[in-house]
């Protein structure tokens, strides 16, 4: 029986010891070192998300051009607001697909689009298609930013 109880509580005692062992690394700090609690907002000085973008039915067809600005949405795209809030919805919109990466070969149309401008500071140029599964998802995550297109075939 004694055993049982030591059996039992050897892990609980374990775990206090080392939660005890942990403390606050900043309790002997500086208190200016420490955040006040309140934030505020720096102008940065860059430019404004200011997007171009060009969505072609087929690499043969002609394209169809949007001016897209964000914050406040505006620009001659069609659905500007639209556009503005599945770009900021994902973590890293214009990031290319890793060259290694293993996609489906899920065909989802001819359909390419191309963004160049400045995003969140950042200048872009990059391309869309829907030529397999993880280009098509690349694609679908921000499918507004590119207006009215067929869906998947």
């Amino acid at each position: 029986m004694r055993y049982r109880t030591l059996l039992f509580a050897a892990p609980g005692l374990a775990t206090l010891l080392s939660l005890a062992a942990c403390g606050d690394e900043q309790a002997n700090g500086n208190p200016a070192d420490k955040p006040s609690g309140t934030t505020s907002v720096q102008p940065s000085g860059t430019p404004a998300d200011t997007l171009t973008v060009e969505v072609k039915a087929s690499k043969e067809a002609p394209a169809k051009t949007w001016k897209l600005t964000c914050d406040p949405p505006g620009g001659t795209h069609p659905k500007a607001a639209d556009a503005c809030a599945a770009l900021t919805k994902v973590k890293e919109p214009f990031k290319p697909v890793p060259e290694n990466q293993m996609c489906t070969k899920i065909y989802g149309g001819p359909e390419i689009a191309t963004v160049k401008g400045t995003w969140q500071g950042k200048e872009i140029d990059t391309q869309f298609t829907r030529a397999d599964g993880c280009q098509l998802h690349r694609w679908t995550e921000v499918g507004p930013l590119f207006g009215s297109v067929p869906k998947v075939r």
